[in-house]
């Protein structure tokens, strides 16, 4: 059995992102699931609640897939993560 590293009891950086980007647009998590699904990312709206909670991990194409989603950057899913980080 192998154990999801963490970081600062994080398994991501980028929930809090997603939740906000999702919000803004008012998109539903089912909402995002069907657009994550025609761009080939097969995903749950559980998917979503626990990646917004930080309980799982996100897969780089789905980062990316997010971003499309979004219409927004990459660096606009990893805004404001780096006090996740103990300098």
């Amino acid at each position: 059995m192998s154990t999801i590293r963490k970081i600062n009891g994080r398994v991501n950086i980028i929930g809090d992102n997603i939740k906000k980007y999702r919000s803004l647009q008012r998109l539903s998590q089912e909402e995002v699931c069907c657009k994550m699904q025609l761009l080939g990312v097969t995903m749950f709206p559980a998917d979503i609640y626990e990646i917004e909670n930080n309980k799982r991990l996100v897969k780089d194409f789905e980062a990316k897939a997010f971003a499309i989603v979004f219409s927004i950057t990459l660096d606009d899913i990893y805004a404001d993560t780096d006090n996740i980080f103990e300098f």
